[in-house]
Protein backbone atom coordinates (compact mmCIF):
# COMPACT_ATOMS: atom_id res chain seq x y z
CA UNK A 1 0.00 0.00 0.00
CA UNK A 2 3.10 2.35 0.63
CA UNK A 3 4.32 1.80 -2.91
CA UNK A 4 0.65 3.17 -4.46
CA UNK A 5 0.90 5.91 -2.15
CA UNK A 6 4.49 6.86 -3.11
CA UNK A 7 3.51 6.87 -6.82
CA UNK A 8 0.26 8.87 -5.84
CA UNK A 9 2.33 11.78 -4.51
CA UNK A 10 5.01 11.68 -7.39
CA UNK A 11 2.34 11.90 -9.93
CA UNK A 12 0.36 14.70 -8.34
CA UNK A 13 3.84 16.67 -8.23
CA UNK A 14 4.24 15.86 -11.55
CA UNK A 15 0.97 17.07 -12.47
CA UNK A 16 1.04 19.97 -10.64
CA UNK A 17 4.43 21.16 -12.27
CA UNK A 18 3.00 21.52 -15.45
CA UNK A 19 -0.12 23.15 -14.39
CA UNK A 20 1.76 25.86 -12.33
CA UNK A 21 2.98 28.07 -15.35
CA UNK A 22 -0.57 27.17 -16.81
CA UNK A 23 -2.67 28.86 -13.86
CA UNK A 24 -0.48 31.78 -12.98
CA UNK A 25 -1.80 35.13 -14.78
CA UNK A 26 0.65 37.80 -15.96
CA UNK A 27 2.19 40.03 -13.35
CA UNK A 28 0.40 43.88 -13.79
CA UNK A 29 3.05 45.27 -16.05
CA UNK A 30 3.74 48.27 -14.10
CA UNK A 31 2.61 47.54 -10.06
CA UNK A 32 3.85 51.03 -8.77
CA UNK A 33 0.83 53.80 -9.59
CA UNK A 34 3.60 56.55 -9.49
CA UNK A 35 5.68 55.10 -12.47
CA UNK A 36 2.24 54.49 -14.22
CA UNK A 37 1.10 58.16 -14.00
CA UNK A 38 4.76 59.16 -14.87
CA UNK A 39 3.95 57.23 -17.88
CA UNK A 40 0.87 58.06 -19.07
CA UNK A 41 1.77 62.04 -18.70
CA UNK A 42 5.18 61.25 -20.69
CA UNK A 43 2.95 59.69 -23.40
CA UNK A 44 1.13 62.66 -23.86
CA UNK A 45 4.04 64.95 -24.22
CA UNK A 46 5.25 62.51 -27.02
CA UNK A 47 1.76 62.82 -28.46
CA UNK A 48 1.84 66.99 -28.51
CA UNK A 49 5.56 66.44 -29.83
CA UNK A 50 4.49 64.18 -32.84
CA UNK A 51 2.05 66.27 -33.85
CA UNK A 52 4.88 69.39 -34.01
CA UNK A 53 6.85 67.37 -35.92
CA UNK A 54 3.95 66.02 -38.35
CA UNK A 55 3.78 63.00 -37.39
CA UNK A 56 0.35 62.61 -36.52
CA UNK A 57 -2.63 63.97 -37.85
CA UNK A 58 -4.75 66.36 -35.42
CA UNK A 59 -7.66 63.59 -35.30
CA UNK A 60 -5.46 60.81 -34.62
CA UNK A 61 -3.51 63.36 -32.00
CA UNK A 62 -6.68 64.08 -30.39
CA UNK A 63 -8.10 59.98 -30.45
CA UNK A 64 -4.29 59.56 -29.06
CA UNK A 65 -4.55 61.99 -26.24
CA UNK A 66 -7.96 61.05 -25.07
CA UNK A 67 -6.79 57.09 -24.83
CA UNK A 68 -4.10 58.61 -22.67
CA UNK A 69 -6.07 60.53 -20.79
CA UNK A 70 -8.97 57.62 -19.85
CA UNK A 71 -6.25 55.35 -19.08
CA UNK A 72 -4.19 58.43 -16.21
CA UNK A 73 -7.79 58.72 -14.50
CA UNK A 74 -8.01 55.42 -13.70
CA UNK A 75 -4.95 55.05 -12.58
CA UNK A 76 -5.43 58.45 -10.71
CA UNK A 77 -8.77 57.01 -8.77
CA UNK A 78 -7.13 54.14 -8.02
CA UNK A 79 -9.05 51.52 -10.34
CA UNK A 80 -6.74 49.00 -11.17
CA UNK A 81 -6.20 47.67 -15.07
CA UNK A 82 -7.36 44.59 -15.76
CA UNK A 83 -5.05 42.53 -18.45
CA UNK A 84 -7.63 41.15 -19.97
CA UNK A 85 -7.88 37.40 -21.72
CA UNK A 86 -8.90 36.13 -24.83
CA UNK A 87 -11.55 33.65 -25.60
CA UNK A 88 -9.02 31.40 -27.63
CA UNK A 89 -5.78 31.65 -25.13
CA UNK A 90 -8.11 31.01 -22.03
CA UNK A 91 -9.84 27.72 -24.50
CA UNK A 92 -5.86 26.89 -24.54
CA UNK A 93 -4.85 27.33 -21.67
CA UNK A 94 -8.01 25.10 -20.32
CA UNK A 95 -7.11 22.09 -22.49
CA UNK A 96 -3.36 21.71 -21.62
CA UNK A 97 -4.73 21.84 -18.09
CA UNK A 98 -7.03 19.04 -18.52
CA UNK A 99 -4.47 16.88 -21.00
CA UNK A 100 -2.17 17.07 -17.96
CA UNK A 101 -4.56 16.11 -15.44
CA UNK A 102 -6.11 12.78 -17.59
CA UNK A 103 -2.71 11.94 -19.48
CA UNK A 104 0.24 11.81 -16.86
CA UNK A 105 -1.83 9.50 -15.01
CA UNK A 106 -2.79 7.25 -17.05
CA UNK A 107 0.70 7.53 -19.06
CA UNK A 108 1.94 6.38 -15.91
CA UNK A 109 -0.19 3.49 -15.28
CA UNK A 110 0.56 2.31 -18.64
CA UNK A 111 4.15 2.20 -17.99
CA UNK A 112 4.11 0.63 -14.44
CA UNK A 113 1.48 -1.90 -16.35
CA UNK A 114 4.18 -2.52 -19.65
CA UNK A 115 7.36 -2.85 -17.23
CA UNK A 116 6.35 -3.63 -13.74
CA UNK A 117 4.79 -6.42 -11.38
CA UNK A 118 1.91 -4.90 -10.51
CA UNK A 119 0.27 -8.34 -9.47
CA UNK A 120 3.61 -9.21 -7.46
CA UNK A 121 3.91 -7.87 -3.90
CA UNK A 122 7.13 -6.09 -2.85
CA UNK A 123 10.05 -7.77 -2.32
CA UNK A 124 13.19 -5.60 -0.90
CA UNK A 125 16.18 -7.64 -0.13
CA UNK A 126 16.19 -6.84 3.62
CA UNK A 127 13.31 -8.82 3.68
CA UNK A 128 14.30 -11.74 1.80
CA UNK A 129 17.19 -12.32 4.33
CA UNK A 130 14.94 -12.58 6.83
CA UNK A 131 12.38 -14.84 4.85
CA UNK A 132 12.55 -18.79 5.96
CA UNK A 133 15.64 -20.21 3.99
CA UNK A 134 13.14 -23.43 2.63
CA UNK A 135 11.35 -20.37 0.91
CA UNK A 136 14.35 -18.81 -1.03
CA UNK A 137 16.00 -19.62 -4.06
CA UNK A 138 19.54 -20.75 -4.12
CA UNK A 139 21.53 -17.83 -4.33
CA UNK A 140 19.85 -15.71 -2.06
CA UNK A 141 20.02 -18.92 0.83
CA UNK A 142 24.15 -18.44 -0.09
CA UNK A 143 24.22 -14.82 -0.03
CA UNK A 144 22.73 -15.45 3.23
CA UNK A 145 24.85 -17.71 4.98
CA UNK A 146 27.96 -15.99 3.79
CA UNK A 147 26.78 -12.46 5.04
CA UNK A 148 25.72 -14.47 8.40
CA UNK A 149 29.35 -15.92 8.52
CA UNK A 150 31.10 -12.61 7.70
CA UNK A 151 29.19 -11.19 10.48
CA UNK A 152 29.74 -14.27 12.92
CA UNK A 153 32.81 -16.26 12.06
CA UNK A 154 32.98 -17.72 15.05
CA UNK A 155 29.54 -19.46 14.06
CA UNK A 156 31.03 -23.29 13.13
CA UNK A 157 27.38 -24.49 12.50
CA UNK A 158 27.34 -21.79 9.79
CA UNK A 159 30.56 -23.27 8.63
CA UNK A 160 29.34 -26.94 8.52
CA UNK A 161 26.30 -25.60 6.55
CA UNK A 162 28.46 -24.06 4.09
CA UNK A 163 30.78 -26.26 3.78
CA UNK A 164 29.19 -28.89 1.40
CA UNK A 165 27.77 -26.16 -0.58
CA UNK A 166 31.03 -25.19 -1.93
CA UNK A 167 32.40 -28.64 -2.45
CA UNK A 168 29.02 -29.04 -5.28
CA UNK A 169 29.96 -26.02 -6.39
CA UNK A 170 33.66 -26.97 -7.35
CA UNK A 171 34.66 -24.59 -4.34
CA UNK A 172 37.55 -26.72 -3.24
CA UNK A 173 39.55 -24.05 -1.43
CA UNK A 174 36.99 -22.32 0.14
CA UNK A 175 35.07 -26.12 1.31
CA UNK A 176 37.99 -26.73 3.09
CA UNK A 177 38.65 -23.40 4.93
CA UNK A 178 34.85 -23.94 5.66
CA UNK A 179 35.38 -27.22 6.79
CA UNK A 180 38.42 -26.61 8.91
CA UNK A 181 36.67 -23.84 10.93
CA UNK A 182 33.64 -25.90 11.55
CA UNK A 183 35.61 -28.32 13.09
CA UNK A 184 37.65 -25.50 14.69
CA UNK A 185 34.91 -23.79 16.09
CA UNK A 186 32.24 -26.32 16.48
CA UNK A 187 33.73 -29.37 17.30
CA UNK A 188 35.26 -32.71 14.99
CA UNK A 189 33.57 -35.51 14.11
CA UNK A 190 33.94 -37.98 11.42
CA UNK A 191 31.80 -36.31 8.39
CA UNK A 192 33.34 -33.27 8.84
CA UNK A 193 36.95 -34.38 8.92
CA UNK A 194 35.81 -36.91 5.52
CA UNK A 195 34.54 -33.98 3.99
CA UNK A 196 37.67 -31.49 5.03
CA UNK A 197 40.00 -34.84 3.20
CA UNK A 198 37.84 -35.12 -0.09
CA UNK A 199 38.23 -30.83 -0.32
CA UNK A 200 41.67 -31.05 -0.25
CA UNK A 201 42.30 -33.63 -2.19
CA UNK A 202 40.10 -32.40 -5.21
CA UNK A 203 41.75 -29.07 -4.31
CA UNK A 204 45.17 -30.89 -5.06
CA UNK A 205 43.78 -32.16 -8.63
CA UNK A 206 42.22 -35.50 -7.39
CA UNK A 207 45.43 -36.42 -5.67
CA UNK A 208 44.73 -37.81 -1.58
CA UNK A 209 47.97 -35.24 -0.04
CA UNK A 210 48.89 -35.76 3.23
CA UNK A 211 47.00 -33.38 4.79
CA UNK A 212 43.97 -34.57 3.49
CA UNK A 213 44.95 -38.56 4.07
CA UNK A 214 45.66 -37.31 7.93
CA UNK A 215 41.90 -35.95 7.51
CA UNK A 216 40.58 -39.51 6.79
CA UNK A 217 42.55 -40.81 8.87
CA UNK A 218 41.55 -39.83 12.02
CA UNK A 219 38.02 -39.99 10.74
CA UNK A 220 38.48 -43.30 10.27
CA UNK A 221 39.72 -43.43 14.27
CA UNK A 222 36.23 -41.51 15.09
CA UNK A 223 34.14 -43.69 13.27
CA UNK A 224 35.75 -47.11 11.66
CA UNK A 225 32.51 -47.29 9.11
CA UNK A 226 32.93 -43.87 7.68
CA UNK A 227 32.25 -44.34 3.71
CA UNK A 228 33.66 -41.53 2.47
CA UNK A 229 36.89 -41.64 4.44
CA UNK A 230 36.95 -45.30 3.83
CA UNK A 231 36.70 -44.70 0.29
CA UNK A 232 39.36 -42.31 -0.13
CA UNK A 233 42.39 -44.11 1.75
CA UNK A 234 41.69 -47.25 -0.75
CA UNK A 235 42.12 -43.98 -3.62
CA UNK A 236 45.28 -43.24 -1.40
CA UNK A 237 46.66 -46.77 -1.40
CA UNK A 238 45.76 -46.79 -5.51
CA UNK A 239 47.75 -43.69 -6.02
CA UNK A 240 50.71 -45.00 -3.96
CA UNK A 241 50.38 -48.03 -6.41
CA UNK A 242 49.29 -50.89 -3.76
CA UNK A 243 46.44 -52.20 -5.90
CA UNK A 244 45.92 -54.91 -3.62
CA UNK A 245 44.88 -53.36 -0.78
CA UNK A 246 43.68 -50.98 -2.36
CA UNK A 247 41.00 -53.28 -3.89
CA UNK A 248 41.19 -55.26 -0.59
CA UNK A 249 40.01 -51.77 0.84
CA UNK A 250 37.34 -51.30 -1.85
CA UNK A 251 35.80 -54.55 -1.15
CA UNK A 252 35.50 -54.11 2.28
CA UNK A 253 33.79 -51.20 1.41
CA UNK A 254 31.50 -52.45 -0.53
CA UNK A 255 30.62 -55.61 1.96
CA UNK A 256 29.92 -53.23 4.82
CA UNK A 257 27.55 -50.79 2.28
CA UNK A 258 23.96 -50.80 3.49
CA UNK A 259 21.57 -52.12 0.71
CA UNK A 260 20.51 -48.86 0.17
CA UNK A 261 23.47 -46.85 0.32
CA UNK A 262 23.69 -44.40 -2.95
CA UNK A 263 27.22 -44.72 -3.17
CA UNK A 264 28.01 -48.05 -4.29
CA UNK A 265 27.94 -47.50 -7.65
CA UNK A 266 31.03 -45.25 -7.72
CA UNK A 267 32.67 -47.82 -5.43
CA UNK A 268 31.77 -50.83 -7.88
CA UNK A 269 33.20 -48.64 -10.84
CA UNK A 270 36.37 -48.37 -9.48
CA UNK A 271 36.38 -51.60 -8.12
CA UNK A 272 36.30 -52.94 -11.39
CA UNK A 273 38.59 -50.36 -13.01
CA UNK A 274 41.48 -51.90 -10.63
CA UNK A 275 40.41 -55.46 -10.73
CA UNK A 276 38.24 -56.66 -13.49
CA UNK A 277 37.54 -60.71 -13.27
CA UNK A 278 38.23 -59.90 -9.62
CA UNK A 279 42.46 -60.61 -10.48
CA UNK A 280 43.54 -57.68 -8.64
CA UNK A 281 45.98 -55.06 -10.71
CA UNK A 282 45.13 -56.77 -13.87
CA UNK A 283 44.09 -53.66 -15.21
CA UNK A 284 47.54 -52.10 -15.77
CA UNK A 285 48.92 -55.70 -16.71
CA UNK A 286 45.93 -55.81 -19.87
CA UNK A 287 47.05 -52.38 -21.11
CA UNK A 288 49.54 -51.75 -24.18
CA UNK A 289 53.11 -51.47 -23.09
CA UNK A 290 53.07 -47.19 -23.60
CA UNK A 291 49.75 -47.01 -22.00
CA UNK A 292 51.12 -49.49 -18.95
CA UNK A 293 54.49 -46.96 -18.43
CA UNK A 294 52.07 -44.31 -18.18
CA UNK A 295 49.37 -45.61 -16.21
CA UNK A 296 52.50 -46.73 -13.49
CA UNK A 297 53.50 -43.14 -13.97
CA UNK A 298 50.95 -41.36 -13.04
CA UNK A 299 50.53 -43.72 -10.23
CA UNK A 300 54.12 -42.71 -8.66
CA UNK A 301 53.38 -39.19 -9.64
CA UNK A 302 50.29 -39.04 -7.51
CA UNK A 303 52.64 -40.51 -4.82
CA UNK A 304 55.27 -38.26 -5.00
CA UNK A 305 52.69 -35.42 -4.52
CA UNK A 306 51.11 -36.28 -1.71
CA UNK A 307 54.73 -37.38 -0.49
CA UNK A 308 55.47 -34.14 -0.93
CA UNK A 309 52.37 -31.89 0.69
CA UNK A 310 54.09 -33.98 4.00
CA UNK A 311 54.35 -36.75 6.32
CA UNK A 312 54.65 -39.92 4.66
CA UNK A 313 55.93 -43.79 6.51
CA UNK A 314 58.99 -45.10 5.77
CA UNK A 315 57.15 -48.06 3.31
CA UNK A 316 56.02 -45.13 1.47
CA UNK A 317 59.08 -43.69 0.82
CA UNK A 318 60.63 -46.80 -0.05
CA UNK A 319 58.40 -47.23 -2.41
CA UNK A 320 58.68 -44.48 -4.49
CA UNK A 321 62.16 -44.34 -4.21
CA UNK A 322 62.09 -47.53 -6.04
CA UNK A 323 59.08 -46.85 -8.49
CA UNK A 324 60.96 -43.52 -9.93
CA UNK A 325 64.32 -45.58 -10.27
CA UNK A 326 62.53 -48.42 -12.17
CA UNK A 327 61.12 -45.28 -14.13
CA UNK A 328 64.52 -44.61 -14.97
CA UNK A 329 64.37 -41.14 -13.42
CA UNK A 330 67.26 -41.07 -10.63
CA UNK A 331 67.30 -37.00 -9.96
CA UNK A 332 64.03 -37.77 -8.56
CA UNK A 333 64.86 -40.78 -6.78
CA UNK A 334 68.04 -39.40 -4.76
CA UNK A 335 65.44 -36.25 -4.02
CA UNK A 336 62.93 -38.69 -2.52
CA UNK A 337 66.03 -39.98 -0.48
CA UNK A 338 66.88 -36.42 1.14
CA UNK A 339 63.18 -35.34 1.56
CA UNK A 340 62.81 -38.84 3.33
CA UNK A 341 65.68 -37.81 5.53
CA UNK A 342 64.14 -34.54 6.62
CA UNK A 343 60.66 -35.80 7.48
CA UNK A 344 61.88 -39.10 9.32
CA UNK A 345 64.68 -37.14 11.23
CA UNK A 346 63.38 -38.04 14.34
CA UNK A 347 63.33 -41.67 13.68
CA UNK A 348 66.70 -43.13 13.76
CA UNK A 349 65.89 -46.56 13.03
CA UNK A 350 64.33 -45.20 9.82
CA UNK A 351 67.27 -42.59 8.71
CA UNK A 352 69.55 -45.89 8.76
CA UNK A 353 66.99 -47.95 6.68
CA UNK A 354 67.21 -45.11 3.96
CA UNK A 355 70.41 -44.84 4.21
CA UNK A 356 70.93 -48.53 3.85
CA UNK A 357 69.06 -48.58 1.01
CA UNK A 358 70.75 -45.55 -0.88
CA UNK A 359 73.58 -47.67 -0.72
CA UNK A 360 71.97 -50.52 -1.73
CA UNK A 361 70.45 -48.82 -4.93
CA UNK A 362 73.62 -47.03 -5.25
CA UNK A 363 71.74 -43.19 -4.63
CA UNK A 364 74.22 -42.19 -2.47
CA UNK A 365 74.93 -38.07 -3.48
CA UNK A 366 78.11 -36.98 -4.44
CA UNK A 367 80.48 -35.66 -1.76
CA UNK A 368 81.23 -31.97 -2.12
Amino acid sequence: MLIWIIFAAMTGAAVFALLWPLGRRSPDAFADTADAKSLYRAQLGEIDRDLGRGLLGAVEADAARAEAARRLLRTAEGEPELAGESEPALRRRRAASALALSCVPLLALLLYGALGSPSHPDQPLSARLQSVPSQQDFELALARIETHLAANPSDGRGWAVIAPVYLRQGRFDDAARAFAAAIRHDGTSADRLAGLGEARTFAAGGVVTGEALQAFSEAVALDAKNPRARFFLAVAKEQDGDNDAAVAALRALLADAPPDAGWTGMVQQRLESLAPGSTAGSTIASLPAADQQAAIRGMVDGLAERLKQGGGTLPEWTRLIRSQLVLGNRPAAIEAIATARQRLGQDAEAVAQLDALAGELNLREPQP
